[in-house]
């Protein structure tokens, strides 16, 4: 198997949730590769059963119902900051 063959198929494996430290019991905080916090999820009993609370940038992006789901929703709110966030032809910075 080639190189790039494995690389790829590691990266079948790799999920966001490796980016996150639990800190506290039910506190997981989501870091990017500078090792900045990003988002905070943090596991909440609710009515309805336990729930993972997404916040990012100090909003609440919304609530999932398993850690898997709440670091992804929290690292596509992270991955999407990055890019341009207007048109194709307005200039950056506006």
């Amino acid at each position: 198997m080639s190189v790039l063959a494995r690389t790829l198929r590691g990266m079948e494996r790799w999920h966001p949730i490796f980016q996150t430290v639990e800190h506290e019991p039910g506190v997981w905080t989501l870091y990017d590769t500078l090792g900045k916090p990003q988002a905070v999820i943090e596991l909440r009993r609710t009515e309805v059963g336990p729930r993972y609370r997404v916040e990012w940038a100090g909003k609440v992006l919304g609530w999932a119902t398993s850690l898997k789901v709440a670091v992804e929703r929290a690292y596509a709110a992270y991955v999407s900051s990055l890019g341009h966030q207007g048109g194709p032809n307005e200039p950056r910075g506006r």
